[in-house]
């Protein structure tokens, strides 16, 4: 496993936010992770295995989620206080712009921060997320967000997790699940829980049943950004039409479908390492290119 330091930031409403470093060239934009809603920067363990010391890999744990602060303001948790979190951090480390990597919920801060400040942007992944998401998935997650569910070992933590996703993940085996486990739970006095705030599912429900927000504009801020599109064969988050369109709506943009995954890749397929092994690729030589 790729080594990695343990540092922090602080939020603009005082916040301490944590996220990994993994050392890499500096002359390069870093690769900045962004974990999906309940989850945390350890799912970038296969992204710093393979690319740290190459490139600078940076994975945060969102307000509420992992080593990061929990918000005493539940309304916080929401896009557009995650990206404020971001800017503050790529800021404070005097960072020009990055390589966005953003799973579900990262995906969605990605596009919104374009929309803000592509400049920021050096290239994106945007993993298994677009600007429409289907109703099926969120009515999937909705049923299990802010349940505070406890597990006295190990192995009956990934067995649970293994009957609530299997669907998602059918080709996975025990240790695969055992594995998930231990990125998406952490150990609480004398038990294994789910390691988020709880209350991160106040937003999805005051959400629920309302029209999505138009955030074809946020993704269509991309353009000209080196883009790769990852899609989970059976994503009930992602549908195939909407990921089809996103290739006709920007001019760089790569669409790749994970086989036999659901929502989300877990970034350890060999076909996932593959499509950011392009994406680093052209990165860099949209860097080399004259402007």
């Amino acid at each position: 496993m790729a080594v990695w330091t343990d540092r922090s930031w602080n939020s603009a409403d005082g916040l301490k936010l944590h996220y990994r470093d993994y050392d890499g060239p500096h002359e390069r934009p870093p690769l900045l992770c962004i974990p999906g809603l309940t989850r945390n920067a350890r799912d970038f363990e296969p992204i710093a295995d393979r690319y740290a010391g190459e490139w600078r890999v940076i994975a945060v744990d969102l307000r509420g989620r992992g080593s990061s602060g929990y918000d005493p303001n539940p309304a916080n948790y929401a896009p557009v206080t995650y990206v404020a979190d971001l800017m503050k951090m790529l800021d404070q480390l005097g960072i020009a712009d990055a390589v966005f990597v953003g799973t579900s919920l990262g995906g969605l801060c990605t596009m919104l921060l374009a929309a803000t400040d592509n400049e920021r942007i050096a290239g994106a992944l945007l993993n298994d997320i677009g600007p429409t998401i289907d109703q099926a998935g969120v009515e999937r997650i909705g049923s299990y967000v802010g349940q505070d569910r406890r597990y006295l070992s190990w192995d009956e933590a990934a067995a649970a997790l293994a009957d609530r996703n299997r669907t998602m993940f059918p080709r996975w085996v025990a240790a695969d699940w055992l594995r998930y486990a231990q990125r998406v739970c952490r150990e609480d006095g004398g038990e294994i829980r789910l390691d988020y705030d709880m209350a991160i599912a106040d937003n999805l429900e005051r959400a629920a049943g309302k029209p999505q927000i138009d955030a074809w504009p946020f993704y269509r801020a991309l353009d000209g950004r080196p883009v790769t599109v990852l899609r989970g064969e059976y994503s009930d988050l992602l549908s195939a039409d909407t990921a089809t369109k996103m290739v006709s709506e920007i001019s760089d943009v790569e669409l790749v479908t994970i086989p036999e995954v659901g929502h989300a890749p877990s970034l350890e397929e060999p076909e996932s390492l593959a499509a950011i092994d392009r994406l680093l690729d052209r990165v860099l030589a949209a860097s080399r290119s004259p402007a």
